[in-house]
């Protein structure tokens, strides 16, 4: 495993992390998440996220199971607040009620005494940017919260709650968790340009556009009957013959370097220096051991030639 400095902060992470979204707690059975979480920590892997809304909780009660047999100063450990935990007016958004309430159910559910990165998990723009700056700073400063992030936020938004956090001398934003893969490029116009000027590295999730990228979707093929396009969890506009026709050119790419298609497209990503780590998810261990072999592969300028040749075809 490699580790990245994320921003401009000292804290480092593996360059494979790995999530929980729409995994654990729910249609993923517990033993075999578990299993993941293990072959993940095992390889090297450090950084492990999850959110309260995942499975209403389930989901960071079943990483935070899975890691308590680990050293706490060993792994980095983040998870999110901004939506619906319940049926009030106030159990949702980045209000200070909510956040305070939110920081301190997650804690108790992972069993950890601090978070490590504490996400806004989107932009809220029923709630002041100050108040929701000031009391991440207030956890930052309890002890909580290590560091603050953010996901899928506008640079302006992001712009913003930097120009408020120099205003008030606040904990500033290091990292931010935006869509990123060969098939959904927009952090590459504006904000990996703006993480680099202001500090803030990205921890990129999707980044085998939902399987896409893994090579089990084909022209031509019926659609597996055990994968997640078979299932509700599927945006439909991804199978289209257009994609399906890039994935086959880059699957030839993939077996000339001898390497997996899912590992070409991770490195792809990685040639990034502001990307810190991709967010991968993993319904058994065989996932995170491909993943993880994505780790120190270079690729050359040919080769980076010809996959953007493809993706502009």
């Amino acid at each position: 495993m490699q580790y990245r400095k994320l921003g401009n902060s000292g804290l480092k992470v593996s360059e494979i992390s790995l999530g929980s979204w729409l995994t654990y707690g729910g249609y993923v059975a517990e033993d075999h998440a578990v299993r993941s979480i293990e072959q993940a920590y095992a390889l090297g892997v450090n950084f492990f996220d999850t959110a309260n809304m995942y499975e209403r909780g389930e989901a960071e009660k079943v990483m935070g199971k899975a890691l308590a047999s680990y050293p706490r100063e060993s792994y980095v450990l983040a998870t999110k607040v901004f939506n619906k935990m319940g049926d009030g007016p106030n159990d949702r958004g980045l209000s200070r009620k909510h956040i305070m309430e939110q920081c301190d159910a997650s804690l108790k559910r992972l069993g950890a005494d601090y978070i490590d990165i504490y996400y806004c998990h989107r932009y809220d723009p029923e709630t002041p940017l100050e108040e929701t700056m000031r009391a991440l700073d207030d956890l930052v400063t309890q002890g909580k919260v290590l560091y603050i992030g953010v996901s899928e936020w506008t640079p302006a938004q992001i712009v913003e709650a930097y120009a408020i956090a120099d205003k008030l001398l606040l904990d500033k934003i290091i990292v931010n968790q935006p869509v990123y893969n060969m098939f959904n490029r927009y952090i590459e116009k504006e904000i990996i340009p703006v993480g680099k000027a202001k500090g803030f590295g990205q921890v990129v999730f999707s980044p085998l556009a939902q399987g896409l990228l893994t090579g089990k979707y084909r022209l031509g093929q019926p659609i597996p009957q055990d994968s997640r396009a078979a299932s509700k969890n599927w945006d439909e506009k991804r199978l289209n013959e257009k994609s399906l026709q890039q994935v086959e050119r880059l699957s030839a790419i993939a077996d000339e370097l001898g390497v997996k298609l899912s590992q070409l497209a991770i490195a792809w990503i990685l040639r990034q220096d502001n990307v810190a780590s991709a967010l991968v998810g993993a319904s058994r261990p065989e996932q995170v051991v491909e993943n993880c072999g994505a780790v120190g592969l270079k690729l050359s300028g040919d080769v980076l030639n010809a996959i953007e040749d493809i993706l502009q075809s």
